[in-house]
């Protein structure tokens, strides 16, 4: 049946955000929705919101959709889920948004998908009992939000007041950390920024892109989170030495050891991540020798004074950027990413010269992933010592620094007493004898 009226205001961009939010539920990671998705700024930043907000608070609408759908989750529906999603997060957890439109458009929507039709009744009784109980849903725990896969591990790991302080995180997203070229305070100011750390800086509001905050065409700085920043600060090689950064791009920590004065060689697997990471440097006016190729298996011609491995893991360390990551993995997938960085550990260490550093890091709340790998490590590799960091190495956030000398971040931290949190993140030294 053709429709000859125009379509409802605001249906559009909900019909984009349900796309959107169905490809990250089925195991996409969220990207923002851009101006070729929605072309109105207003509409994006709207969608936008709708998709952040049902997944932040996916753990709660989970508690939400099995108490209102008897029969569950209707099999092979099309966008219905992730309608239903997106309107629960607005009637629920956006009241300033109103409700009426939540209703009126999530009907609307179900309407136009041919594999969700049949379902408008249902989606109208369920948002509308919703609606009713939307007080009661509103308070509910936020222990929710965290789960069961991770949530035993994290409170074991890191305690009760931490896992708050992530859930709070979790909620209240990323600030833009940006990491300088030069400490240049007319250049924070103009930036509205605030140092954190070092040379991180933090900017809590901004009102456009990133491309177009002051200093960025004349690559005066690079987006880094705080916890991102710290592994390329504590390489400690020597001066003017030759490093190597593994898994490089996008090149934030290769700029830094560049910054630094080291000679770099910046390697990755994946050509068009490589291209990104030379763009970056571009900008910057920084140079580094580039290499495509595999981490695992890399034999370079003569051994190096440091290598970085950031190593691929499971992510669940970047939560607030990537609510997603914490509902997509599974135990195994750690278990796969535990071998993977074993393999690509042995090969760093391959790469070392006799007295060289090697810097470990991962993006991981997973103590398999962090303090576990440097155990392994120590035990498998013969010559291989740590070489412990010292509280007094990070000024503003000396509590990172575990007793065995290891650096372990999480997002209820506030680098330098700043609110906003950071990455979970876990770093380690080591040298070979």
């Amino acid at each position: 049946m053709a429709h000859n009226k125009p379509d409802p205001a605001g249906l559009k961009l909900r019909l984009v955000a349900a796309q959107r939010l169905k490809a990250v539920l089925a195991g996409d990671n969220f990207v923002p929705l851009s101006a070729t998705d929605l072309a109105d700024g207003r509409d994006r930043g709207l969608a936008n919101r709708l998709i952040t907000t049902a997944l932040r608070r996916q753990g709660q609408l989970n508690f939400i959709i099995h108490a209102l759908l008897e029969k569950g989750m209707p099999g092979k529906s099309g966008t219905f889920e992730a309608v239903l999603r997106l309107s629960l997060a607005q009637l629920v957890f956006l009241p300033d948004l109103g409700a009426h439109s939540a209703l009126f458009l999530a009907v609307e929507a179900t309407k136009r998908d041919p594999k969700a039709r049949h379902l408008s009744g249902l989606m109208n009784a369920v948002l509308r009992s919703a609606q009713a109980n939307s007080a009661k849903f509103g308070m509910l725990s936020d222990d929710l939000l965290i789960p069961d896969t991770f949530g035993d591990t994290w409170l074991e790991a890191y305690g009760e007041e931490a896992i708050d302080g992530f859930s709070t995180a979790l909620l209240a997203g990323a600030p833009l950390d940006l990491t300088l070229k030069t400490d240049d305070a007319e250049l924070i100011d103009a930036l509205g920024a605030e140092p954190v750390m070092a040379d991180t800086v933090r900017i809590d509001q901004r009102d456009r892109t990133v491309e177009a905050l002051p200093g960025y065409a004349e690559g005066h700085w690079w987006v880094q989170d705080a916890a991102s920043a710290i592994p390329a600060r504590l390489l400690g090689a020597k001066p003017g030495g030759r490093v190597l950064d593994l898994c490089a791009a996008p090149g934030g920590k290769t700029a830094q050891l560049v910054k630094a004065g080291y000679r770099v060689t910046a390697l990755d697997s994946d050509a068009t991540r490589m291209e990104r990471l030379k763009d970056n440097l571009k900008r910057l006016d920084y140079t580094a020798e580039t290499v495509v190729a595999d981490a695992g298996n890399y034999a370079p011609v003569s051994p190096y004074d440091g290598v970085l491995l950031d190593a691929p893991c499971s992510a669940t360390g970047t939560f607030r950027r990537h609510p997603e990551v914490i509902w997509h993995r599974s135990v195994g997938d750690v278990a796969g990413r535990v071998r993977l960085q074993r393999a690509l550990i042995t090969n760093a260490f391959r790469c070392l010269e006799a007295g060289g550093v090697l810097v470990y890091c991962v993006c991981s709340l997973e103590p398999a992933e962090g303090e576990g790998q440097v155990e392994w490590a120590l035990e498998t590799l013969p010559g291989l010592e740590l070489w412990p960091v010292t509280p007094s190495e990070l000024p503003g956030l000396e509590s990172a620094v575990t007793g065995r000398g290891l650096v372990r971040t999480h997002p209820g931290m506030a680098p330098g007493g700043r609110d906003g949190g950071m990455d979970g993140f876990f770093v380690a030294r080591l040298r070979r004898r």
